[in-house]
């Protein structure tokens, strides 16, 4: 198992050495990307990439929390959460491994 964290440069470089587009131009096209599956999720839709999986909206209905250390009970407001499925080619994969 690798520590390698996938971050938002690493695809850019990725692009970069495998496809010859420009640093920037790689750069743009992974924001672009980000920034509109971001707004998607925003505007109440959820989010599918074929073969990866998908990111859903659940609503959690408000509840009473409670402080661990101190006991002391609080409301826990209405939200939306963000859920992540992922796809029978990923979990097969991941398997694999």
């Amino acid at each position: 198992m690798s520590n390698n964290t996938l971050t938002r440069l690493g695809i850019c470089e990725q692009i970069y050495q495998q496809i010859g587009l420009s640093r920037k131009d790689s750069l743009d096209i992974v924001q672009n990307i980000i920034e509109k599956k971001s707004n998607s999720l925003a505007n109440g839709d959820d989010v599918k990439l074929s073969s990866f999986g998908s990111f859903l909206l659940k609503r959690k209905k408000s509840r009473i929390g409670r402080n661990p250390k101190t006991k002391v009970e609080a409301l826990i407001s209405e939200r939306n959460v963000i859920v992540f499925r992922p796809s029978m080619q990923l979990k097969n994969k991941i398997n694999l491994s």
